[in-house]
């Protein structure tokens, strides 16, 4: 999996875990995707920052010492929780 698929993916599941926090898929969909980062890719010390952006996310992260930064799209990077959210099967309705 390439680097950016891997880190969307954990920004995706990261979002959703904060929105339902008891949601153990999530949680553990979240750690998936942690594992793969840490793993194949050498990142460390990554989260999240410029929260209050309304156009982008971004992550901050470090790979093998050296500082970096990937930005996404938010609209998109929400797309999962509003999906989830919309779904009946999901909500308890």
């Amino acid at each position: 999996m390439k680097l950016q698929d891997a880190l969307f993916n954990w920004l995706q599941m990261h979002i959703v875990l904060e929105a339902r926090p008891d949601d153990e898929a999530a949680r553990e969909t979240r750690d998936f995707f942690t594992v793969i980062l840490q793993e194949d890719h050498l990142i460390s010390n990554f989260h999240i920052i410029d929260e209050e952006d309304s156009i982008a996310i971004q992550i901050a992260y470090e790979q093998e010492g050296v500082s970096k930064v990937q930005q996404f799209d938010r609209e998109s990077a929400e797309k999962l929780l509003e999906d989830i959210n919309s779904n009946p099967k999901y909500n308890n309705q």
